[in-house]
């Protein structure tokens, strides 16, 4: 197992990544940052994704990553404008929201259809709060665990 002090580099090295590509390092990337090997690095990203982090993983049966939350690494129905600059995909609409906290103070809009009509919806968001969205009446549901009750959340 790498040392946790390389996989608290190189997790923090993965999100800034993100922010600033819209797209995930390669474990070749994460060595040069990590001043190591490239199957060091490639081990690193491995055990990182070994550690089960909600919602974090690798492309099955490669060394790509496919979603490190908040980001997904393939385009997705969530598409994510910072400030103007779309070059992000939200892994889903819950950690779509969340993109807001990695970019304080900027304007952060979400731009996804409804999965069940196909109805185009926009959420903006900044620092946490609420700036515009439609259609008015928006819900989401999530299921709390696989057995589990659903919450919702609406903007009415």
């Amino acid at each position: 197992m790498t040392d946790l002090t390389i996989l608290d580099k190189s997790y923090g090295f993965i999100l800034r990544h993100f922010m600033e590509t819209g797209y995930a390092p390669h474990y070749t990337d994460l060595a040069a940052e990590l001043a190591v090997s490239p199957e060091e690095g490639r081990q690193a990203l491995h055990d990182l994704i070994a550690l089960e982090l909600p919602a974090t993983w690798l492309h099955p049966g490669t060394d790509y990553i496919a979603s490190f939350p908040p980001f997904s690494n393939f385009a997705t129905q969530y598409r994510i404008t910072v400030d103007g600059e779309h070059k992000w995909f939200g892994q889903c609409a819950f950690e779509s929201l969340a993109v807001c906290w990695l970019f304080p103070g900027k304007i952060v809009r979400i731009d996804c259809p409804c999965l069940d009509c196909a109805e185009q919806i926009f959420v903006e968001v900044r620092d946490g709060e609420l700036l515009d969205f439609e259609p008015t009446g928006i819900i989401g549901i999530a299921n709390a665990g696989f057995s589990g009750p659903f919450e919702e959340w609406a903007f009415r």
